[in-house]
């Protein structure tokens, strides 16, 4: 009896033995991941640089940049920009970071579904992603001309301000 126990324990260990080395290795996941962030201070300059870019053409904005997650970084509002600005610059910022493109390419998609699905979007020109290196830090969106392109300008210059810089990250 003995005997049949210890070879019954042979064949069971040579099986799993065998079938060990069938199977596929896969390396260690991290337990943790590494988010590239801007820094307050290089929002605040992006906001700031959206701004001048838009009182230029005489027109006051509200900006908002958001982080990768669509929580606000920098809001701010032009001296004499309308107050309701402040909140469509916000929803402009955080519909691109959460698309990933410029509101001018999700124009068509407000006649869809989308806008019915979550509050806070905004499917309209006036905002940009904060990309560099192949990175997304976060978005810029812009409120207050006559015209979401305009709007969609300023995002832009304020990131082309601070752009060299993320590039080199």
């Amino acid at each position: 009896m003995k005997k049949i126990i210890k070879n019954t324990l042979k064949s069971v260990a040579g099986i799993g033995l065998g079938m060990s080395l069938t199977m596929p290795v896969y390396a260690e996941e991290p337990m943790t991941v590494n988010v590239s962030r801007i820094t307050a201070d290089t929002a605040n300059t992006i906001a700031v640089n959206a701004i001048k870019a838009c009182r230029e053409k005489g027109i006051p904005i509200s900006v908002t940049v958001v982080d990768r997650n669509g929580i606000v970084q920098v809001q701010m509002r032009d001296t004499i920009a309308p107050p309701v600005s402040l909140n469509i610059s916000e929803k402009k910022a955080y519909t691109a970071v959460m698309f990933n493109v410029k509101g001018s390419q999700l124009e068509g998609r407000a006649k869809g579904p989308l806008p019915t699905l979550g509050e806070g979007l905004a499917f309209m020109a006036g905002s940009t992603p904060i990309t560099a290196g192949g990175k997304m830090y976060g978005a810029i969106g812009v409120s207050g001309a006559p015209d979401g392109m305009d709007d969609e300008a300023c995002a832009i210059a304020g990131l082309e301000s601070v752009a060299d810089d993320l590039e080199m990250q």
